[in-house]
């Protein structure tokens, strides 16, 4: 795919719970080079207990400990991506046959809790040298790894005032933390589905529920909430749940979907809220009617775009690119092109000019190694100490 566009940005997501973080800088590295800077990190924590039993693990190491890890994990990805070569370490001579400056390239001899990393990194740098970063998790850990690393935020949202508190929340984190708050972008996650008209989207909509398995669905709310909603009686309601997760969600679609006031919301009702889209928003109708409701939602959250869901694939996409694409685009809403022809990930997403690095009030930046540095400028945090 990246060899057949120019412009695609290509995100790939992988958990610093069970990856080594020096394979995969090589591989980000490698990715990077081959998409010309356009590859991007969505970092996870992992929280599946029957991940954690497949993958080496007798249980599943504890939320807040993940966080731990993934901060040390992305000391040494930065220690390795934008300090072990410098800028000028690639040489490439013709001439001399010489491709790299050895007093250029450096070990990173990281010694941590959890990682023990020598290096040196094994790939030249790349156009981004880091990939773009994004990263979902809203809780209290969660933010602080956000202010601390991410660039963009995957944030799920039902109700308006809620998300809208989340990103606020985060943005004030980053400017306390020294960082632009808009340099974060937040992306929420609905689920479209768009015809022709208001009732041909609707039908559509109903023909899908058709298909849907609500066992399934249930199964997956509890894994979501920890809560088993087979356990409910057939007529419960599930609005007056003592599970707070439970609660939750049933309260954000009681907030958010039109006649929730006369539903019902026993176990069969939720299982079929969550059977097309999961736990997020959803946008239904025609052009105007969908356009309406993303414009509301960026309007009321502050949010920056969306990671648009689907029913069916590759029909959904193509239902947007029909009928929504053209309505968007008549309100001004929706590019014509990248903000940066052919230009990286981290280029397309900022659209601030900076260019294809880290932004220089991002954490990771302190371990840049500048051409004509002798060392990158964090060593001489860890020789004082």
């Amino acid at each position: 795919m990246a060899a057949v566009t120019k412009s695609l940005s290509f995100g790939i997501t992988a958990s610093t719970t069970y990856e080594q973080p020096f394979t995969l800088a090589r591989r980000f590295a490698t990715l990077d080079h081959l998409t010309n800077g356009r590859v991007a990190w969505n970092i996870i924590t992992s929280y599946l207990e029957n991940a954690a039993r497949n993958l080496g693990f007798s249980t599943q190491v504890p939320h807040d400990e993940r966080y731990k890890i993934a901060d040390e994990y992305l000391q040494v990805f930065y220690k390795l991506l934008e300090g072990s070569w410098r800028d000028d370490a690639a040489i490439k001579s013709q001439i001399t046959k010489q491709y790299a400056d050895p007093n250029r390239i450096r070990r990173i001899d990281h010694k941590g809790k959890y990682f023990s990393v020598a290096g040196p990194h094994a790939v030249e740098p790349s156009r981004q040298r880091t990939p773009f970063i994004f990263q979902a998790g809203t809780s209290s850990a969660g933010k602080d790894f956000a202010v601390n690393n991410a660039e963009a935020m995957f944030v799920p949202g039902m109700d308006v005032d809620l998300l809208r508190a989340s990103i606020s929340d985060i943005r004030a984190r980053a400017a306390k933390a020294g960082r632009n708050p808009d340099s974060i972008k937040f992306i929420m996650g609905i689920t479209v589905i768009v015809d022709e008209t208001d009732e041909k989207a609707q039908a559509k909509y109903e023909e899908y529920l058709g298909y849907a398995d609500l066992e399934g669905s249930a199964a997956l709310f509890g894994g979501w909430t920890g809560t088993d909603i087979s356990k409910f009686g057939d007529d419960e309601d599930l609005s007056l749940a003592t599970s707070g997760g439970v609660r939750g969600i049933v309260d954000a679609w009681s907030a958010t979907i039109p006649g929730s006031k006369t539903i019902r919301w026993n176990k069969e009702r939720v299982a079929r809220e969550l059977a097309i889209g999961g736990a997020h928003g959803r946008a239904i109708g025609g052009p105007k009617t969908v356009a309406d409701i993303l414009e509301r939602w960026i309007e009321g959250t502050g949010a920056d775009g969306f990671n648009l869901g689907y029913a069916v694939s590759p029909g959904g996409f193509e239902d947007m690119i029909k009928y929504l694409w053209p309505e968007l685009r008549r309100r001004g809403l929706f590019h014509e092109d990248y903000e940066v022809p052919g230009g990286t990930t981290r280029e397309n997403y900022s659209g601030d000019g900076l260019g294809s690095r880290l932004r220089d009030d991002h954490p990771g930046s302190r371990y840049k190694w500048q051409a004509g540095q002798d060392l990158p400028p964090y060593t001489k945090d860890e020789q004082l100490a």
